[in-house]
């Protein structure tokens, strides 16, 4: 039985055609056509004819859209593919050697992947997942069944072996790092539940006008700096107000600047503080040899530096607060054998992103536990390299700074602690400095900051076994300092989660527990983030950038490890002077007197703070615009990380298929410069 016609359809459908005047059908042909003529069975067939020309029409409009959205998107991707290619030839131009030996590696890792991933498609939709072809079975294959039946042969006996025992290895050396920073947590519980800390045998008088000046020992303040346009005057500033009698404190402003203009800001600069009766001095060197280390060494060897007994040093981004010798020199009286005191970085932007917020998960800890714990209970640790006071016999004695690494804080405090000095370590005292806040600053950080220890490992190895301390202290400096922290850590980070759990997708003869790739990792993520309990919503991305870093922390380790050219790379990191602004305005509302310029600045005025920054504005403002940069091994190892979890959905391996995609999506991102500072 035929179905009821639908009238109130076809009265609406007539009322649209006579609006639109007939779209399907010319008028002229049946310029009488209305609900009645449907009783007809002529006017059925009619209709019917009539609705297949619609419906024709209809499918030719889709095509027509569907064509120009694959063109659209074709086009754009094109040219995607297009801007990608120019950005990596651009980038590789400014890349090291190694890293590009590195890269070259990835390459041919991610092509073996993407090719195994193709066979096991193939075998997948073949359903030989569910019932491999055996080489050993009595039927008869074909040849492709044969080439893929030999593969698993092969993989089984092989290739699963080895890649199973180095994931053993890693699964180890990532147990016996766990423990050292659980020990490390619990010293630091320990530290807080008996409130140990160091207690100095004096304190300094509030009042240093009513104070015998002689009471207070000689300072030498040192500010190394470097192009550093952004901050030199909120440091400058912070130091020069420094609540410590005049005539017992010199302030070396040591510029390495190969811009003139900065040059002159910054005598300028110093010669402002010289009219308000500051003791400070401008030193530039002509011959800019060892980057810090030169410039440091350069410093200490002017024969004024006799007259003091310690000496601060602070980078240019860094602003200690007036009471900040006050509260570390008094640690000195009384312990003749202790050459340094740090104190804890504090950071002004930690809020400022997610790459900043990820940064403070990471140096949280490293003060609060780190250095707080081998600060009081094996008194060494790493110097900072900024942020603290050093008895300035102490460097005399261990040879002063030398320029053989990139890690020339880390260079003195164990050449020191080799002579029998001991160290002190401040959690209480804070000097503001600036975190990094592009991707690009951050991991040339990381890579100097992982490459120059395997420097110094190399250098000072035998002058440790020879020293005369302990065998402990000696064992404590090989095992934990350098070779567990420093070597093993970024060694199994990158191996394990990056090319061992990708390829025991393809081989799955090799197996990955689940708690090495998400439990462990997760506590661990945990108590990193416990100094700083306010940033437990980041725990994921924390634990999943961190992952990401390893494929820099590790091209570091083997560059320096290796004397590849990149280790000796030291570029300084760029600032961006978050916190000078406000203290730039604070100050020029207070600056009422003018200086006059001197020494080849052309006798004219100096501007006050507030006109400096407006020049700076402007200095940025016409500067060359940035671009998002983009890392070809980041990029590499995101495909390689997509393609395990497809790999990994295929068998459905829940818990490795979930953190093979986060971490290829971060990869993916982190690659795309994404995460930081948004630039155009």
């Amino acid at each position: 039985m035929s179905p009821t016609p639908n009238y109130e359809f076809q009265e609406c459908w007539n009322k649209e055609k006579e609006r639109n005047h007939a779209l399907f059908l010319d008028k002229s042909e049946n310029p009488s056509w209305s609900a009645v003529e449907i009783h007809s069975p002529t006017s059925l067939e009619k209709d019917h004819s009539r609705s297949a020309r619609q419906l024709s029409w209809v499918c030719c409009l889709r095509f027509q859209q569907a064509t120009s959205c694959l063109s659209w998107l074709t086009n754009g991707f094109l040219s995607l593919l297009r801007t990608v290619n120019r950005r990596i030839i651009s980038n590789s131009n400014q890349s090291s050697r190694n890293g590009s030996r590195l890269y070259r590696v990835i390459k041919v890792f991610m092509i073996l992947v993407i090719l195994l991933l193709l066979v096991e498609l193939l075998a997948y939709f073949k359903g030989w997942h569910f019932s491999p072809p055996s080489i050993a079975s009595d039927e008869v294959l074909g040849f492709v069944e044969l080439v893929y039946a030999a593969w698993l042969s092969i993989r089984a006996n092989y290739l699963a072996p080895p890649l199973q025992a180095l994931s053993n290895i890693c699964i180890v050396l990532f147990l016996v790092q766990s423990v050292d920073r659980i020990v490390l947590v619990f010293g630091c519980f320990w530290i807080k539940f008996r409130r140990l800390k160091p207690i100095p045998s004096m304190e300094f008088s509030g009042d240093i006008e009513n104070a015998n000046t002689e009471d207070y020992p000689m300072v030498l303040i040192q500010i190394p700096m470097c192009n550093e346009r952004e901050v030199y005057q909120q440091s400058i500033a912070a130091i020069c107000n420094q609540d410590w009698p005049r005539n017992r404190m010199l302030v070396q402003v040591l510029d390495d600047s190969d811009d003139p203009d900065v040059q002159l800001l910054i005598n300028a600069e110093v010669l402002k503080w010289q009219q308000k009766g500051v003791p400070i001095l401008y030193r530039h060197r002509i011959i800019r040899t060892g980057y810090k280390a030169g410039n440091l060494k350069s410093a200490m060897s002017c024969d004024y530096v006799k007259d003091y007994e310690f000496v601060a040093i602070f980078d240019a981004d860094f602003q200690p607060g007036p009471d900040f010798l006050k509260k570390t020199v008094p640690y000195f009286k009384g312990n003749e054998d202790l050459a340094l005191v740090q104190t804890r970085w504090a950071f002004i932007n930690k809020d400022e992103n997610l790459l900043t917020r990820l940064q403070n998960i990471n140096l949280s800890f490293h003060f609060e536990v780190e250095q707080q714990v081998n600060g009081l209970f094996i008194h060494f640790f790493g110097f900072n390299g900024t942020a603290g006071v050093w008895r300035i016999k102490a460097l005399e004695e261990c040879g002063g700074w030398m320029e053989r690494t990139t890690v020339e804080d880390m260079d003195i405090a164990v050449r020191a602690h080799l002579y029998g000095w001991k160290f002190i370590y401040l959690n209480d005292v804070k000097c503001l400095c600036e975190l990094p806040e592009c991707y690009e600053a951050y991991k040339k950080q990381q890579h100097r900051w992982h490459s120059g220890p395997m420097q110094l490992f190399r250098l000072c190895f035998f002058d440790i076994l020879r020293s005369k301390i302990s065998r402990s202290k000696k064992a404590n400096m090989i095992l934990l300092f350098f070779l567990l922290r420093k070597l093993i850590l970024p060694f199994y980070s990158f191996t394990l989660f990056c090319i061992i759990l990708p390829l025991t997708m393809f081989l799955p003869e090799a197996q990955l527990p689940a708690w090495v790739v998400c439990y462990l990792p997760g506590i661990m993520s945990i108590l990193n983030i416990l100094p700083a309990p306010r940033s437990f919503p980041f725990i994921v991305p924390y634990l999943l950038f961190e992952n990401t870093m390893s494929v820099t922390k590790f091209n570091a380790m083997i560059s320096g490890l290796f004397k590849f050219g990149s280790s000796y790379e030291w570029v300084v990191t760029k600032k961006l002077g978050r916190s000078s602004e406000g203290d730039l305005i604070a100050f020029s509302e207070k600056k009422t007197d003018s200086l006059v310029a001197t020494n080849g600045l052309g006798g004219a005025s100096s501007e006050s703070g507030l006109t400096k920054l407006n020049k700076l504005e402007v200095m940025k403002k016409s500067g060359k615009s940035k671009r998002n940069r983009l890392y070809r091994k980041e990029l590499a190892l995101a495909f390689i990380l997509l393609s395990a979890s497809v790999r990994s959905l295929l068998s459905a391996q829940g818990i490795h298929f979930y953190f093979l995609l986060f971490q290829g999506i971060t990869f993916l991102v982190v690659g795309l410069d994404l995460i930081g500072e948004q630039v155009s």
